[in-house]
């Protein structure tokens, strides 16, 4: 089990158009210590990481205004880029395939559970902080 100490204060930004899924991830990461912002849209994601520098996004595919693959597009790509968790109920290995060919660090498909994606969300900061060099 990953250490969710992890996530304490941690910037992540949820993405999803479906008010209930939204909030039940917002109050999931928060139980856990993490600092959170939620947009329903993908415009407003892109816009978010711009301003905000989330350190994980966790991104629905099925989005209003710019799909989670193109938003995605304008996520990743730089050094300073958060993780993003992509999340979706279509489990073509096409969209899984695609999205790992736009950096996206971890696919899961829907319904996903809670601890499942605090687990996933843990490792991946955890991971990027050990990996960070050391000032």
């Amino acid at each position: 089990m990953p250490d969710r100490q992890s996530l304490a204060g941690r910037l992540i930004l949820i993405v999803d158009d479906d008010r209930d899924v939204l909030e039940s991830m917002n109050v999931a990461f928060q139980a856990d210590g993490a600092r959170t912002m939620t947009v329903a849209d993908g415009n407003d994601a892109v816009d978010a990481c711009q301003r905000h520098k989330p350190d994980l996004v966790v991104l629905d595919v099925m989005l209003p205004g710019r799909s989670g693959f193109l938003a995605l597009e304008k996520i990743k790509g730089r050094a300073d880029s958060p993780m993003v968790i992509m999340v979706t109920a279509n489990e073509g290995k096409r969209h899984k395939a695609y999205a790992e060919s736009l950096g996206v660090d971890r696919y899961l498909f829907k319904p996903v559970p809670l601890q499942t994606l605090l687990d996933a969300a843990a490792d991946l900061i955890a991971e990027r902080d050990r990996s960070a060099p050391k000032a």
